[in-house]
């Protein structure tokens, strides 16, 4: 050994931001991961102000995406509106939903 650092090796600990990204990387393909960040991305976008001001997405997974409503009143319309929301989705995010799931948020998550 020559007494000088040689860089990282197989056992030393990572920096958080790289050990995150292996663990994010691991839980969803790369196309999955450029849809989620279409979803969040262009989300106000996507539903308009006046939905998102109430309806937020929470998880886009194997084509389904589960959305938070502020109230069980918006809840019921985003359900009426899940077929727009989902061409709204694919026109501007270029993503492909094919289940919307909604729940109402806890009154501690509420926006």
């Amino acid at each position: 050994m020559s007494g000088r650092w040689e860089g990282r090796g197989d056992d030393d600990p990572l920096p958080i931001r790289e050990a995150l990204d292996r663990v994010i990387g691991s839980l969803r393909p790369g196309a999955e991961r450029a849809a989620v960040g279409g979803v969040f991305g262009r989300w106000d976008e996507a539903v308009g102000p006046a939905l998102a001001a109430h309806i937020r997405p929470v998880r886009l997974e194997r084509g389904t995406l589960l959305v938070e409503a502020s109230d069980p009143g918006w809840a019921t319309q985003v359900r009426f509106l899940t077929d727009d929301l989902r061409t709204r989705l694919a026109e501007v995010a270029g993503v492909s939903v094919e289940r919307v799931e909604v729940r109402v948020a806890s009154t501690r998550s509420r926006p």
